[in-house]
This record gives structure tokens, sequence and C-alpha cells, in this order.
């Protein structure tokens, strides 16, 4: 009764109030054509014990062209407002060859019927070269290059099969985007390695590298104890790590780099206390809106919930559109708030967290908590005087002067 009780006062959504207050359908796909394959072994992955599941570990295992002709147009038709958004991600894509790619973008044009949209892709960037940057430069993709932070911390963890780091090799790579002027991001892991080394982590990636757009992934991974038990891995950042990390990245964008420097969970912070909706998922309300398609032309609710349980079905069956709109999608976007602790619910850092990723949670109550509630507050002086400046019509870099 108690729990049933705290279920009414919270204003649990419904299915029936989803679809109720749905618009047209808009959503992202994150589609891996290469699956789990991948020439790196980084040691935090959770993706590359997917292959037994996906079939994908083996040479050659991909979606084949008439597959992907079917997930292109697919799409197209079944997002039916807003820009098409294609993801490209694994895995390592590059592994299936430049062709392979130059034959997507003829069927995207093939098929797009006039339609926008847009080509990213997530790569560790080991095997780019001048010839992949053209392709990329002449074709509009945005890359998001992989990359941990200095040396030692990226050939900590971001090692091939023979053991070997990958820092050399990334290096090399933000060159050649830099150098052919192809529009690129960095995604950065944070873990154990990255604790107290923010600024390093941050001057890295801007000055040496020279990434403007940059987002942090922290690690969250759970391993089987001796007991049975779930525990954190022992490569996982710490949510106090966390935060101390943010909050010093933060320290040093908010004087110098604001306007020039993008980072991902800033902008969005500022984009909620401003009023606007989350567009990254973790801080999202409800999430589901980005599915994951595999090289079989499997789909999932989540590329963090590939297993038997999200499986939505295929795509050589069913539409995307029917499957996002599916109860068992509905209920995976709306569990993220149903199914968060009553504190959650209550807490004072709700309408920025919402909980943060449902991957992230124990027992409903996210493990990184300490860690964000450290951030938001540190920050919130800052992005309250950012948000007058924007009400104002001036430029949130005016802060860096004093404003």
């Amino acid at each position: 009764m108690r729990g049933n009780r705290g279920v009414k006062d919270l204003n649990i959504i419904s299915l029936e109030d989803a679809r109720r207050l749905a618009s047209k359908r808009a959503f992202s796909t994150l589609v891996k054509p290469a699956g789990a394959a991948c020439n790196l072994r980084c040691k935090y992955c959770y993706y590359i014990d997917k292959s037994s599941l996906l079939g994908s570990s083996s040479p050659g295992r991909r979606m084949e062209l008439p597959l992907l002709e079917k997930y292109i147009a697919d799409y197209f038709d079944s997002v039916q407002s807003g820009s098409v958004d294609f993801c490209w991600h694994g895995g390592e894509p590059l592994l299936l060859g430049l062709d392979y790619f130059r034959a997507a973008v003829r069927l995207q044009r093939k098929l797009s019927k006039g339609r926008e949209y847009t080509n990213s892709l997530q790569t560790n960037g080991t095997l780019l070269n001048a010839e992949w940057c053209r392709f990329f430069r002449e074709n509009g993709f945005l890359v998001g290059l992989s990359v941990d932070g200095p040396p030692d911390i990226q050939d900590a963890s971001r090692v091939n099969a023979a053991g070997r780091g990958s820092s050399d090799a990334v290096r090399r790579a933000a060159s050649l985007l830099r150098d052919n002027k192809v529009e690129f991001n960095t995604l950065t892991v944070l873990t154990s390695s990255s604790e107290a080394r923010a600024a390093e982590v941050y001057e890295y990636l801007t000055e040496e590298l020279g990434s403007r757009y940059l987002q942090f992934l922290p690690a969250v991974d759970f391993v089987r104890g001796a007991d049975s038990s779930l525990q954190a891995a022992p490569w996982n950042i710490s949510a106090r790590g966390y935060g101390d990390f943010m909050c010093s990245v933060f320290d040093l964008w908010v004087k110098k780099d604001v306007g020039r420097v993008f980072v991902q969970l800033f902008d969005v912070t500022l984009a909620q206390t401003c009023g606007l909706k989350s567009t990254l998922c973790t801080l999202g309300e409800t999430c589901g809106d980005g599915l994951c398609v595999e090289h079989n032309g499997n789909v999932y609710t989540c590329d963090h919930f590939v297993d038997s349980d999200h499986l939505l079905g295929n795509i050589s069956g069913s539409s995307l559109g029917d499957l996002y709109d599916s109860p068992q999608r509905l209920r995976f976007a709306l569990d993220k708030r149903n199914l968060c602790s009553p504190s959650c619910l209550r807490c004072e850092w709700w309408h920025l967290c919402h909980g943060g990723c449902p991957g992230h949670r124990i027992e409903g109550r996210n493990c990184l908590c300490e860690g964000l509630r450290m951030f938001f507050s540190h920050s919130r002086e800052a992005m309250s005087k950012m948000r007058l400046l924007l009400l104002a019509g001036r430029a949130p870099a005016e802060i860096m002067y004093g404003a």
C-alpha cells in the first residue's frame, strides 16, 4: 500500500497519457552496420561481449546492402517530422571500408525524397586516413572521435588485441580531421584513471587535439563479485570523482572558453536552466527516443540495453515507426521516470537530472547521484547568470568579463 500511495502522489505517467500527448513521430537511430566488431579491446567496453548475441565477431559479418537499403528507406518513411539523423556506430564502423559508406550515401540520396538528413559517425580513429577525411568533408559527416585524454590515460584502457595503446593513432586522427577541415567532436570516457586530472584532460582535448565540442561519458559498469552480487567495476570513476572532474572542467571553461568550447553537459544544463527540454537522453525525463539498429536488423530500445529483454523486433518484418510506437518501447521510455526512487522525484535537482541513465541505477537510485548533485550545485550561480544574459539578448560568453 505504501508503494501504491507513492505512485499516485508522484503522478506516474501512463501509456495512455504518453499516446495522448505524443506529437508527430520524431526519433533517432544508432545504427551498427558492423555490429560489435572492433579492432580495439578497450578494457571498459560494454559492447564487445555482445558478439555472441549478435553474431558479429567473425570477419565479414555486416549489414548487407539490401538490408541497409531497407533500413534507410524505412527510416525516412518512419520519422514524421524534423531532420532524419543517421548515426553510424559500432564496434568500429570504419572496419567496413570506404566503399561501404560510399554506397550508403548513394542510397540516402536515392531514397531521401527531398527530406533533410544528417550523418554522424563514431570512431576510435585508428583507421582514419586522408581519403576517409575527404569523404567525410565532401559528404558533411560529423565525426565523433573516441579519446580519453593524455597518452597514459588513453593507453591504460584503449588498447588493441595485442595490448598496445592507441594514443599515437588518435593524435594522428585528430590532426587529419583538422587538416582536412572535417567537423569533429571528442567523446571521452571517464574512468578511475581520470580522477583528479580534469585540468590535464581538458587541456589535452582542447589544446593538443583542437577539439571544440566535448562529451564526457562516465564509466559505470557492474561486475559479479565472488558472492554473485553486482559490484562496481574497478575501472569506474567514483561518483565523487565524477563530480570533482566536471566541477573542475566547468571552472576552467567558465573563465576562458564560454562560446569557444562546447561541453555537452554544460550546454544541456544551461538549456534546462532556461526551461528547455534536455537533448541528452540521460538527463531527460523519459528515454527511448534513440533506437539501436544492429547489423542483422534487430532493433533494441537503446544501445546500452542490447539484450533479449529489450529486443523490439527486426526491420525485415516490422517498420521502425511501428517498433518505436510499440507498447514495449513506450514502457521502456516511461520507466525512466516511473521507476525512479521517490527521493529522486522529490530532489531539488530533479528538473536537471531526472534520475540519470536507467543503466546507472541501483534500486531506482543513480549511482552517480552524488557527483551530479555536486556539479549542479557548483554550477548553479554561473548557470543563472548565463540564463539572465540570454534573456537580455546577450551572449553567455559575457560571463567571462564580469557581466
